[in-house]
């Protein structure tokens, strides 16, 4: 096993964990990231919106992709490749 799969197995718990934080807790964050981008734009007053609203942006992407991400995705190692052509006869 190599270092990036050894990584993988010692940080596969705690993406499962943060991914559930982000599905309780994502309108609680999104608002928090709102709340600091406006912060930032008010300190910088307005230099640099259109900056802050793409990161901003991105940055809510980021959570809406951690929060809905379920389960094993097609292809993976876990889901066994449907069989092709028509079924076994019985």
């Amino acid at each position: 096993m190599g270092l990036l799969d050894n990584m993988k197995a010692k940080l596969s718990p705690a993406k499962d964990k943060v991914s559930d934080l982000a599905r309780q807790h994502g309108d609680k964050v999104q608002h928090g990231i709102d709340k600091a981008a406006k912060a930032v734009d008010e300190r910088t007053k307005g230099k640099y919106s259109d900056k802050i609203h793409a990161g901003t942006d991105k940055a809510k992407g980021a959570m809406d992709r951690l929060a809905h991400k379920e389960g094993p995705q097609a292809g993976d190692a876990a889901t066994p490749p449907r069989p092709e052509g028509p079924p076994p006869a019985s």
